[in-house]
């Protein structure tokens, strides 16, 4: 690998904000459980709601609608699972926490764009009156934008109540739950410079949050399990921080627009999603005639960080369910044939960045991908 490799990675995790280090390192030098009524637990106690003041202030809500939990996962399967046996509306290209989360559900197509398709929605919605709908705000692939504030109206006229994965949209575009019009909003702090293992539920105002995990009366009876006080901590510093820079977040734009501007100089590259809203840092897109894993592999040994839209399961390399998704939608097939690449980027990303990605991509082209 190179001295400096080039961390393009960030929608699957982004390096840890200093701020956020320095509060879970000072948490971690103390002791307490947070739940214990002594001086020490009394303190862990104001460090976890400190942190929710601060995650409820970024989203404009009472800290009383701030439930913490061990990251999106948990989020996603505790609002699902908790209308398992009713009827759920779901996007066809949620996270693979919320799509394959065991319970029965009826998948909304998408338009060429990667956009949830609005007819098609308000048609099964009145159809199938569900009982939850579950639309992210921003997919976690390519990057898009969906019409949350629409379809929660849309799903508010039918009767159902709403759930928003918007993990990928935290820190990266303004939002309230109010203008969404959501009732569950999950949360993940890896995503925004946060450290691992540590996540949120919003709710909205009278609603009761479904149970996951019992045996406890952490989380105001909602969550069992003692809190993760340091992560929270540093979960809290990190969304005071990313909500304050959302206006530099955008304007990695350049710096996406930079990297595209030179892909598409191939002819068998082709980005999905780029007619359509996208979130600053993301770029997905397909390679025709070359393996998704040469390519990954040829970027890592350059000291390069990417991911591939596909997943490998015992072996076997299944094409992106999102990129499936847009497939149907375009009338195309979107097998094997096609690599998939995506390549996000965030808060420590510079222009020396992308000047090493755009060299190595060059590098890489005439090797591989020689039309």
């Amino acid at each position: 690998m190179t001295k400096n490799p080039t961390y393009l990675d960030h929608n699957a995790t982004t390096p840890l904000r200093a701020t956020a280090l320095n509060a879970v390192m000072s948490v971690l030098s103390e002791v307490g459980n947070p739940s214990s009524i002594h001086s020490f637990g009394r303190r862990a106690r104001k460090h976890i709601e400190t942190a929710r003041q601060q995650i409820a202030d970024s989203l404009d809500v009472s800290s009383g609608q701030v439930f913490f939990n061990s990251g999106a996962t948990e989020g996603n399967n505790t609002i699902l699972k908790g209308f398992s046996g009713q009827r759920i509306l779901m996007s066809a290209i949620e996270h693979s926490s919320a799509i394959d989360c065991t319970v029965s559900r009826n998948l909304v197509p998408v338009t060429v764009d990667g956009v949830v398709d609005l007819n098609a929605f308000e048609q099964m919605a009145h159809d199938i009156r569900p009982a939850l709908v579950s639309i992210m705000l921003v997919n976690n692939e390519t990057g898009v934008i969906q019409p949350i504030a629409e379809t929660s109206r849309i799903a508010k006229s039918v009767g159902a109540l709403v759930h928003c994965d918007a993990v990928q949209a935290y820190g990266r575009i303004p939002f309230t739950r109010e203008e969404l019009g959501v009732d569950f909003l999950t949360l993940s702090s890896h995503k925004i410079g946060g450290p691992q293992g540590v996540g949120a539920i919003i709710t909205s105002p009278g609603i009761t949050l479904p149970k996951l995990l019992e045996g406890g009366g952490q989380e105001r009876r909602s969550r069992a399990g003692t809190e993760n006080t340091a992560g929270i901590t540093g979960f809290g510093a990190a969304a005071a921080e990313a909500s304050s820079k959302i206006s530099d977040f955008q304007k990695l734009g350049l710096f996406r627009d930079k990297i595209e501007e030179q892909i598409l100089k191939s002819p068998s590259v082709k980005i999905y999603g780029q007619n359509g809203p996208r979130v600053a840092n993301t770029t997905f897109c397909t390679i025709n005639r070359v393996s998704g894993e040469t390519l990954l592999m040829a970027f890592d040994i350059e000291g390069i960080a990417i991911s591939s839209g596909s997943a490998c399961s015992s072996g076997t390399v299944k094409p992106s369910h999102v990129l499936r998704a847009i497939g149907d939608a375009m009338g195309i097939n979107t097998g094997h044939s096609l690599a998939s690449l995506r390549i996000s980027l965030g808060h420590t990303t510079t222009e020396k960045d992308i000047e090493h990605f755009i060299k190595v991509w060059n590098t890489i082209g005439t090797r591989l991908l020689k039309d």
